[in-house]
């Protein structure tokens, strides 16, 4: 059986490369392809395909929140993340809030076929050390530090705030209100003991959160 695939990148050299990978495998068929996050959830809500590979820097709606939007639309839709950026810092949290896999986009073609296949036939596909991670979660989440307790939007928040984004700028940028980014804002410095600016972008230094921001353009 064929699995049709819906590739979402907002890069068209990627979104032709991963066109080609599976174009070369008769188990798979691209039914489409989308720039955006809006564009995807368009396409989640036609359906016509059952496995989504996509990108977590996009413009407009994206990141962790878009995989869970998408996983709200369509609870059926295998979702294999491919981000340019290190499964240390998103990978569980693309897991939490549904993804079916998390795969780097250095990884090679082959890689990527495994991971496809896999997750077509409902399997999960994470490496050893994300499936310790989520293991450990379970087993003893007051352990973890600060800024895993945190939800996926103050996450986002805070990494923003990190990068020298003003509240303003923030609520524009995630189509929030600036009393909500604020109250985000308020949360953060409570849940990580922070009570200044200078002490969160240091937090985002020391814990290398700022090296790859999956972030919204």
């Amino acid at each position: 059986m064929t699995t049709r695939i819906l590739v979402a990148d907002d890069h068209a050299i990627v979104r032709e490369g991963l066109k080609r990978i599976l174009a070369a495998d008769p188990a798979f068929a691209v039914a489409g392809e989308a720039r955006d996050g809006h564009e995807v959830l368009a396409a989640v809500r036609a359906g016509g395909f059952e496995v989504l590979i996509l990108d977590l820097s996009m413009p407009g709606r994206s990141g962790i929140e878009l995989v869970r939007q998408v996983k709200t639309e369509r609870p059926d839709l295998r979702v294999l993340v491919l981000s340019m950026h290190d499964e240390q810092q998103y990978a569980v949290r693309a897991i939490r809030a549904g993804a079916s896999g998390y795969l780097t986009k250095d990884a090679a073609p082959a890689q990527l076929v495994a991971a496809l296949r896999k997750i077509a036939a409902g399997g999960l596909f994470i490496t050893p050390a994300v499936a310790e991670a989520l293991a450990l979660g379970l087993q003893a989440p007051s352990e973890e530090l600060p800024h895993k307790r945190l939800s996926d939007r103050e996450h986002e928040v805070f990494l923003l705030l990190a990068a020298g984004q003003s509240v303003t700028a923030i609520a524009e940028r995630l189509h929030l209100s600036v009393k909500t980014v604020s109250t985000h804002k308020t949360h953060i410095h409570e849940k990580l003991g922070l009570a200044s600016l200078a002490e969160l972008v240091r937090y985002a230094v020391a814990h290398r959160l700022l090296d790859a921001p999956d972030l919204p353009q």
